[in-house]
């Protein structure tokens, strides 16, 4: 008797995980397909679960959010690892930067997301704000000139490099991947080198 119990508990809570890591990624799924913000209802119909399942996984869209931010740590961390950072200036410029615009040509609707949700959820802000810190640690990794710049050339660097900055150029002045790069590899390159 108590073996089928927790038979059954197991079976209850592998059912409920399902259901969450079902809900997650419908929520990401309507993102990728350019539904920026779904609702509760949208993301329940995607997951094929009931409204009230729904609300009984997720106490509300924040607690979502950061559900899959959580879920989509790793994978982010993934697409800046790299094993070598050698190289001339020129040439880790163009990889880091490379590196950036392909991350940020696969995170976009998520930071899209994020980004117009962030005034409304200080939890949000805070996440956001940590991947930002991060990104930009893991750009003076590739270069390390960067933190001997005036604070003011080393704050436009940051600016230029930005998700902000890729996102202007790919979605509003419609240019390539390869010329954003190009363009935003020039500036970093400018800002460091006529310091």
């Amino acid at each position: 008797m108590a073996l089928s119990i927790v038979q059954s508990s197991d079976g209850r809570r592998q059912r409920s995980e399902r259901s969450q890591t079902a809900i997650i990624k419908a929520a990401l799924s309507l993102m990728d397909e350019g539904t920026l913000v779904p609702t509760a209802q949208q993301i329940a119909d995607r997951a094929g679960v009931g409204i009230r399942s729904f609300f009984r996984h997720f106490a509300d869209m924040d607690s979502l959010f950061l559900a899959a931010d959580e879920m989509l740590l790793s994978s982010y961390e993934a697409l800046f690892e790299v094993d070598n950072r050698a190289g001339t200036l020129s040439e880790r410029v163009s990889r880091a930067i490379d590196l950036y615009g392909n991350a940020f040509e696969k995170l976009r609707p998520i930071i899209l997301c994020t980004q117009s949700q962030l005034w409304r959820s200080p939890k949000l802000r805070e996440n956001y704000g940590w991947h930002q810190k991060r990104l930009r640690k893991e750009l003076e990794l590739w270069l390390p000139e960067v933190a001997e710049l005036p604070k003011d050339r080393r704050e436009a660097l940051h600016a230029v490099a930005s998700f902000s900055m890729w996102n202007r150029l790919r979605e509003f002045q419609g240019l390539s991947i390869k010329t954003s790069a190009d363009i935003v590899t020039s500036l970093v390159n400018d800002l460091i080198v006529s310091s």
